[in-house]
């Protein structure tokens, strides 16, 4: 890195710090935002783009190998004319990452002549050479892209400082993706009444990554075929990880599975259905069996407490005598319990929830409630019902697949490319978390990576830049100022000393 970048970022910062110090201010007779006397102009030569990181991630990618490995195990063209496998694929996650939402959004890079400039490309796929590209796929296809994507987190995963991942918590759910065409091969009719697919969401709850994406039509059990699916999780994330743990709701409880789970050292916390035979158990059990569940909380208050906020919704179930369920207190216990397709017994963690049924002031009964947590950890039992309830994070990944970098948006014609389309999408929310990972300073690369997309999209890729081409070099200028610049910079420089990576086999 240039010596006077710092000298250039610590001028900005002073700049903008100057600017927004507090001031004793006294009446201002106009409004803040005055300017008035606004003209656009068009520079001759100079000219700029709005996605300035688009370049360090490139190069991020180059390093990992990825651009390597996609061109040698998928092979979906006879002849590059003139497009490469990798150029496809990146093409979408690129679009994402320059803000773009959907595949027409392509065009717009399409017609950036910086844009291109930036990527060292003549030209890009269009849209419909896009969309046509993700109708060459077949399973086999889909799972070699995925595993193209995997050998390059483990590259980033096995430069992490000692003790990353001494622990893996992988988490899997299924969700629903709907959509309004009536033309869309594969869509079914969801238990929800939504038409469309219910793909199948394998995540690693440490870096918030996405392992693997399964499409599959919108009618399917959340845990239809998401055995052989964590399997390939399970062996992906055991090359780095110390120990390797497993969480997932009651519909992932595949009994027939726990033995050999168990047997292989993978530890898994999975919900257990409350049924007839597993509360009669738990309400046979002795009192003395019973603790008071203190939960712990989420995080560390560094400073002081906050006051807590007015519950209006509360206030206003008990005006209008809506009925009103009220959490009293919650006990936690432990039992062994063999299920009918396992061999030997394995443990069962108890929540009973005490709630007070209300209407208005008035308490109309009170109600018991059991979960059911089945586990092999050996930690206490409070300690389990919390890393279950930690797997509800994942909902936040499965939102920002949704929503943030519209994974599952659906826009091509049948099951199989709208599944290449999620994967090569998901890639942009992977890229997020790699680049966070790569961060020299630690607390601020977790940051990254905890973050919503849309947000670090505007702290790292969407930063204003002039692009320059010299004979050798192509130079991104930046333009503007953010206070995550200093570690952008840093990450920049990191990535740009790592040797290349070489993909074998």
């Amino acid at each position: 890195m240039s010596r006077n970048y710092p000298k250039i970022l610590r001028s900005r910062k002073q700049r903008i710090e100057r600017r927004l110090a507090p001031k004793n201010w006294e009446e201002q007779p106009r409004p803040m935002l005055k300017a008035s006397n606004i003209h656009y102009e068009m520079a001759p030569r100079v000219q700029g783009l709005n996605c300035g990181g688009i370049g360090a991630m490139h190069l991020m990618v180059q390093r990992l190998g990825l651009v390597e490995d996609l061109d040698r195990h998928l092979q979906l063209l006879k002849v590059h004319l003139p497009y490469h496998e990798s150029d496809h694929v990146l093409n979408i996650a690129y679009n994402i990452l320059a803000g773009g939402e959907r595949l027409e959004d392509i065009e717009l890079r399409r017609q950036d002549e910086n844009f291109l400039n930036g990527l060292g490309a003549e030209r890009i796929p269009d849209p419909t050479t896009a969309g046509d590209f993700t109708r060459r796929f077949n399973p086999e296809d889909i799972l070699a892209m995925q595993e193209c994507i995997n050998r390059a987190r483990l590259a980033v995963w096995k430069v992490q400082p000692e003790g990353f991942l001494k622990e893996a918590f992988i988490d899997v759910d299924g969700s629903i993706a709907g959509t309004y065409g009536e033309c869309k091969q594969g869509i079914g009719l969801s238990y929800k009444g939504i038409w469309g697919y219910a793909p199948l969401i394998v995540s690693l709850a440490n870096t918030r990554e996405v392992l693997y994406l399964v499409n599959r039509p919108g009618n399917a059990a959340s845990h239809s075929q998401s055995v052989a699916w964590i399997d390939r999780a399970i062996g992906l994330v055991s090359q780095v990880a110390g120990r390797v743990t497993v969480r997932g709701d009651t519909d992932f409880t595949h009994t027939a599975q726990l033995d050999r789970w168990n047997e292989q050292g993978v530890r898994f916390i999975l919900g257990f259905d409350a049924n007839p035979k597993l509360v009669a158990l738990a309400e046979g059990l002795a009192p003395s069996a019973w603790q008071r569940l203190e939960r712990m909380p989420q995080y560390k208050i560094l400073t002081e407490p906050r006051a807590k906020g007015v519950r209006y919704k509360e206030q206003i179930v008990v005006e209008k005598e809506f009925e009103n369920q009220k959490l009293v207190g919650e006990d936690v216990a432990e039992m062994e319990y063999q299920p009918g397709k396992c061999g030997y017994p394995h443990r069962v963690v108890i929540v009973r929830k005490n709630i007070s049924v209300q209407r208005g002031e008035k308490v109309l009964f009170e109600e018991v409630r059991y979960f059911f947590y089945i586990t092999n950890r050996p930690d206490k039992a409070a300690k389990i019902v919390g890393l279950a309830n930690g797997r509800c994070d994942q909902e936040n990944v499965i939102e920002q697949m949704k929503n943030g970098v519209n994974a599952m948006r659906m826009p091509v014609n049948d099951l199989l490319s709208n599944w290449a389309y999620m994967v090569m999408a998901a890639l942009a929310w992977n890229l997020k978390a790699w680049y966070g990972l790569l961060t020299p300073n630690r607390e601020r690369g977790l940051e990254l990576v905890k973050m919503e997309f849309r947000r670090f999209l505007s702290a790292i890729v969407l930063l204003p830049c002039q692009i320059v081409r010299t004979a050798r070099r192509v130079i991104y200028r930046i333009l503007g100022y953010n206070h995550w610049l200093k570690d952008f910079f840093a990450t920049w420089e990191r990535v740009r000393q790592m040797e290349p990576i070489r993909m074998s086999g």
